[in-house]
């Protein structure tokens, strides 16, 4: 099978692109707003629990849908390579809608009837993890619609949809929060209704942009044919590196709550804001800043500038977070061994480290995202064409691999150290590889036809 592009849609490019950006941007509402909910909902119905049994059904609750990502995403990218990106994106959307709307319909059970609640809750994380995994497709129809030179702009619209949608799907989760306060059902519904209109605007106005010619066979899951494509020396260490990226962010994105509540004695509320704001960074990173540069600089020299930045912000919140603990009262022991002395830093002198907090949160975000859309491109571009929806689903799979490992990894080595700084060193390490290997990528200029991968 030819591995040269087929001729880019006459009618499809802006359309589809404008929808796509819509429909993940929505889709991502949807998902911001029920993600910071899990905890204070979960915990509502574990009290009777045991502990570690609590502990471990959150975190089920976080990771299924991560899991299902895992495990879908490569299925859905070979059935949108076969029967069409329109109709995956369709049955992902209406699947959103069902598994939302079963969120809230679990979320307004009452205590007594906690054990159906937690199923519930869990089975609509599962199927909206599964649903989910077709944003593959999506970056499919991007492939679909822009030559090689434009592929890592069309691949920042993306990025920008999902900075977007998590800048207000927290926001929106806190004001239904304020507004309906005994309505626990209403924060579901409303992603549920925004999925909904989601999937309106696909129907009515995504056109279907896969290529014609030959279509690979019908074929379900098959991890021989994900395994082969990591094996292909084309896209196989470009995906490793996004999955170690991932992992890396995602031990500071899975413990950030945790970590800004032990230095800064930030609230709920306020943690709202802080994942509020992070999202605002990646819109405008990936809208405002990547795409110019994407026209002027290499996908290869972004990715090495990216993976830097991560590097130098979140290893400035390892100086953060030992700095803030050092700076905490601490109790010693005085001059006999009946006395002690309290040593009581200023409140000020701890907040006076917040504006360096925000500064290297916001390096780290804009390096992740020059990372993101620059490995989707380069994987995109090396890809065959014919397989462009199960190369990207590959890639998408990587991406929820290190979005399971990262939160575990970053929960446990949180406990480790008083300071809190563990996780922000093991993202600091994995980023020092990613950096060693990324010489090691093979140049565009001297990729290797990447056929039958």
């Amino acid at each position: 099978m030819s591995s040269a592009a087929p001729p880019v849609p006459e009618k499809a490019p802006r359309s589809a692109m404008m929808i796509v950006f819509l429909v993940v941007f929505i889709d991502l509402l949807g998902f911001g707003i029920v993600l910071p909910l899990l905890p204070r909902f979960a915990d509502t119905f574990l009290g009777g629990f045991e502990p570690t049994a609590k502990g471990v059904i959150i975190g089920l609750l976080y990771s299924s849908f991560s899991i299902m990502q895992f495990l879908f995403a490569p299925t859905w990218g070979r059935l949108s390579d076969r029967i069409g990106r329109r109709p995956v994106l369709l049955i992902g959307l209406a699947g959103s809608v069902g598994f939302y709307a079963l969120f809230a319909f679990a979320s307004a059970l009452d205590r007594e009837q906690a054990t159906l609640a937690v199923m519930l809750l869990l089975l609509s994380r599962v199927g909206a993890g599964i649903a989910g995994a077709n944003i593959s497709t999506a970056a499919a129809v991007i492939a679909d619609c822009t030559p090689p030179e434009k592929r890592a702009k069309g691949m920042a619209l993306i990025g920008a949809a999902f900075g977007i949608g998590f800048t207000f799907g927290p926001l929106i989760a806190f004001a239904g929060m304020v507004t309906f306060q005994k309505e626990p059902w209403a924060p579901g519904a409303i992603a549920a209704g925004l999925s909904f209109v989601a999937m309106l605007l696909a129907l009515k106005l995504l056109p279907e942009t896969l290529p014609a010619g030959p279509k690979p066979p019908r074929e379900g899951f098959d991890i021989g044919r994900t395994l082969a494509v990591l094996r292909n020396p084309a896209v196989g260490p470009l995906i490793v590196v996004y999955f170690l990226a991932i992992f890396a962010f995602a031990n500071f994105e899975g413990t950030l709550s945790l970590f800004t509540e032990s230095a800064f004695k930030l609230n709920e509320k306020d943690n709202f804001l802080v994942f509020a704001y992070i999202g605002f960074v990646l819109m405008v990173a990936q809208g405002g800043i990547y795409r110019p540069l994407a026209g002027r600089r290499s996908e290869d020299y972004l990715l090495k500038l990216g993976t830097g930045m991560m590097l130098l912000g979140l290893g400035g919140l390892i100086l953060v977070a030992y700095g803030t603990y050092h700076l905490k009262p601490q109790t010693v022991t005085g001059p006999t061994p009946t006395s002690v002395m309290v040593i009581t830093p200023t409140t000020d002198m701890v907040t006076a480290l917040k504006p360096l907090f925000y500064l290297c949160v916001t390096v780290a975000v804009t390096g992740f995202a020059f990372v993101n859309p620059s490995i989707s491109s380069l994987v995109s571009r090396r890809a065959d064409p014919a397989r462009q929806g199960e190369i990207l689903g590959v890639n998408q799979s990587a991406s929820a691999l290190g979005r399971i490992c990262g939160p575990f990894v970053g929960n446990v080595v949180f406990q480790w150290t008083d300071s809190r700084m563990g996780p922000f060193v093991v993202a600091t390490l994995l980023l020092v590889l990613v950096l060693g290997m990324t010489p090691a990528l093979t140049p565009p200029e001297q990729e290797p036809s990447p056929n039958g991968a």
